[in-house]
C-alpha cells in the first residue's frame, strides 16, 4: 500500500503543474499571436516525438528512477525559463526542456508501477491500481486550477504561476528519489557510447517492424496528436465568455477569465478523476 501511496504522489505532484490551464492566455498576455502559438506547439510536439526512443533507451540503459528524475528537473528549468522571458526566442528554450520533461516521463512511470505488480503477484487488479494512481493525478490537475486561479487573482501577473509550479517538482523529485532500487531497473554492465546508439537504433527498428507496436503508434498520432495541439485552445474560448461576464459583473478581466477556467478545469478534472477510479467496474 505504501507504494501504491507513493506513486499516486507522483501523480498528485505532477499534475501541480499551475501554468497548464493557463499556458495559451500566458502567451498571448506578452503579446503573442495564434500563429506564433501555433508554432510553440508544434515545436513542443516536434521535439517530444524526436525524444521519446531515445529517452526510452536512455531509461533502459541508467534506469527508470534516474529518467524519472532528469524530467522532473527539465520541467523545472522550463518553469523558470518561462517565469523570466519577455521576448519569443527564449520560450523555445523553455519549450525544449519541457520536452525533454515529457519524452523522460511517459510510459517510465508506468512500467513501473506494472513492475511493482508483477513482483508482487497482483497484474490482475493492473487497471483498478493504474485507475486509482491516475484518478488522484487528476485530482492535482484539480487542485492546480483553483491555487493558479487564486495565484493570478491577487498577482495579476502570469508569470507567477511558473514560480510556484516549481515547489511540487522538486518534491516530486524527492518522492521519485524514495522509490525502492529494484524499480529502477538499470543495466548492470556498462555501453559504450556504440551499444547505446545500437540499442536506439534497434528500438527505432522494432517500432516499424512489429507491426503490434507500429498498430499503436498510429492510433496514437490519430487521437492524441489531434488532442494535444487542440485541447489548450479552449482557454482562449473560455477568456472570450469572462469578457462577457466581467462587463455583466463589473469586474476585471483578468480576474473574472481566472474564475471560469479555473471552474471549467476543475469541473473537468474532477470528472475525469472519478472516471479513473471506476475504469475498473468498466472493464469487469
Amino acid at each position: 500500500m505504501q507504494m501504491i501511496t507513493r506513486f499516486s504522489l507522483y501523480g498528485f505532484l505532477k499534475n501541480l503543474d499551475f501554468s497548464e490551464p493557463f499556458l495559451i492566455l500566458f502567451y498571448l498576455s506578452i503579446g503573442l499571436n495564434f500563429l506564433q502559438i501555433g508554432v510553440l506547439v508544434s515545436f513542443l510536439n516536434f521535439c517530444v516525438n524526436l525524444m521519446e526512443i531515445p529517452s526510452g533507451a536512455l531509461a533502459d540503459i541508467y534506469g527508470r528512477k534516474s529518467s524519472m528524475i532528469v524530467s522532473l528537473v527539465s520541467y523545472i528549468v522550463a518553469f523558470a525559463i518561462f517565469a523570466f522571458s519577455h521576448s519569443y526566442p527564449p520560450l523555445f528554450v523553455a519549450i525544449f526542456f519541457y520536452s525533454i520533461g515529457e519524452a523522460f516521463r511517459t510510459g517510465t512511470h508506468k512500467a513501473m508501477i506494472f513492475d511493482w505488480l508483477r513482483k508482487n503477484n497482483r497484474m490482475d487488479e493492473k487497471t483498478k491500481v493504474y485507475g486509482f494512481t491516475r484518478s488522484w493525478s487528476k485530482y492535482g490537475s484539480a487542485i492546480s486550477v483553483v491555487i493558479s486561479s487564486v495565484i493570478i487573482i491577487f498577482s495579476k501577473d502570469y508569470r507567477w504561476i511558473f514560480i510556484f509550479s516549481i515547489i511540487p517538482y522538486i518534491a516530486g523529485v524527492w518522492n521519485i528519489a524514495c522509490y525502492p532500487e529494484y524499480l529502477n531497473n538499470r543495466q548492470e554492465q556498462k555501453m559504450s557510447i556504440r551499444e547505446i546508439f545500437m540499442h536506439t537504433f534497434g528500438s527505432v527498428k522494432k517500432t516499424f517492424v512489429d507491426s503490434r507496436i507500429r498498430k499503436l503508434v498510429v492510433q496514437s498520432m490519430g487521437f492524441e496528436g489531434v488532442f494535444e495541439v487542440t485541447k489548450d485552445y479552449l482557454q482562449p474560448v473560455l477568456k472570450a465568455q469572462a469578457v462577457i461576464l466581467a462587463a455583466v459583473f463589473l469586474l476585471p478581466e483578468k480576474e473574472m477569465t481566472a474564475i471560469v477556467v479555473g471552474a471549467v478545469y476543475f469541473i473537468l478534472h474532477i470528472a475525469s478523476a472519478k472516471a479513473s477510479k471506476r475504469a475498473h467496474i468498466f472493464q469487469d
